[in-house]
């Protein structure tokens, strides 16, 4: 046995604990896929990553596109439950809607590989899994974000119709965040000041008084 495959067993984990391990792998996947794209990640380098071998990882995941579809699920999961909280709070609509794009606007920036690989992976790239999640729960989602807009509109408060007003709501929020993790060398202003910024120019050209 050579020092480096010695040294590569001894860094594998114990078995046992499979939440937390699929949650690991998962973690490690991001990072991969974001690095090296879908055809660059292999299982070998996830299985790597955490700390497991190769035949270990299959006992939780079959192929990398199970483990990219999982990724996609729980993040539209996420999103989805921070829209539905949003919207059960008590408030006016533009309370809620405001609630809801900076919530959208911080799951962005604080889960950055898994909003690269949802809303900056062209369709190319997904397989079938992957694709039908980010379409099914995509929608979902999207439906969710546009309720509110529809009780914005009923009220007479917005410029335009309401799927218009939600696409660039939607639009200007991804933009932000798309950006700022793409270029993180580019010469920023405060990120927070920015945000700040770009949601009241949204709300403002979007809506009426």
């Amino acid at each position: 046995m050579t020092t480096t495959s010695a040294s590569a067993k001894s860094a594998r984990k114990p078995k046992g604990e499979g939440h937390e391990r699929r949650a690991e792998i998962l973690a490690a996947a991001e990072r991969i896929f974001v690095e090296h794209g879908y055809e660059g990640a292999t299982i070998r380098k996830i299985a790597d990553e955490v700390g497991l071998s190769s035949t270990a990882l299959y006992m939780h995941f079959s192929e990398k596109g199970e483990i990219l579809q999982e990724i996609c699920r729980q993040t539209f999961e996420s999103l989805l439950a921070v829209n539905r909280a949003a919207l059960a709070e008590p408030g006016s609509p533009e309370e809620r809607m405001r609630k809801i794009m900076r919530a959208y606007v911080d799951f962005g920036f604080n889960n950055p590989n898994a909003y690269r690989l949802v809303y900056m992976t062209s369709p190319a790239e997904l397989r079938e899994g992957a694709q039908d999640a980010a379409q099914v729960m995509g929608a979902e989602l999207f439906d969710a974000f546009l309720q509110v807009i529809r009780e914005l509109e009923a009220a007479g408060r917005l410029k335009s119709d309401a799927r218009t007003t939600a696409q660039a709501f939607w639009a200007g929020g991804h933009g932000v965040i798309s950006l700022m993790i793409a270029k993180p060398y580019f010469d920023w202003v405060d990120r927070e000041q920015l945000i700040r910024t770009l949601l009241e120019g949204l709300f403002a050209g979007l809506l009426k008084p």
